[in-house]
């Protein structure tokens, strides 16, 4: 710690009085202490208007996640259905086309499976930006 210097213009110099520096230090905690007796009501309805909010989300919270399950459901269920589709119709054009190797015909054209069409899917499924 620095030692005092002496305030220009004054002939003393000055001391530290360490009861004055008690004193300010109780009269800090005392104030400190009626801002924390004050401020405890307030903070009690803050966290009180926080839950009622929390519990209110979590009350229109659950239908939503509810139905967004069950949109996941069908669309799984939907998507899983096409997957086997298409998996059926890539082994029959296989099949084919391996016959008729054998036989030194070609596989028809149509034997090919089609891409699957963009409006067979639910607008739901897709994702609005």
């Amino acid at each position: 710690m620095e030692p005092m210097t002496p305030n220009p213009g004054h002939d003393t110099e000055p001391t530290a009085d360490p009861t004055t520096a008690e004193t300010w230090i109780e009269q800090l905690q005392r104030r400190i202490d009626e801002v924390s007796r004050a401020a405890v009501p307030v903070m009690r309805e803050v966290a009180a208007k926080a839950a009622e909010l929390a519990a209110v989300a979590g009350e229109k919270a659950g239908p939503l996640a509810y139905k967004a399950a069950v949109k996941t459901q069908e669309i799984g269920t939907m998507v899983a259905e096409k997957g086997k589709v298409m998996a059926a119709d890539l082994r029959r054009a296989g099949s084919e086309a391996a016959a008729g190797a054998t036989n030194g015909h070609s596989a028809p054209a149509d034997a090919v499976p089609e891409e699957p069409v963009a409006d067979e899917v639910p607008s739901e499924a897709v994702p609005s930006a």
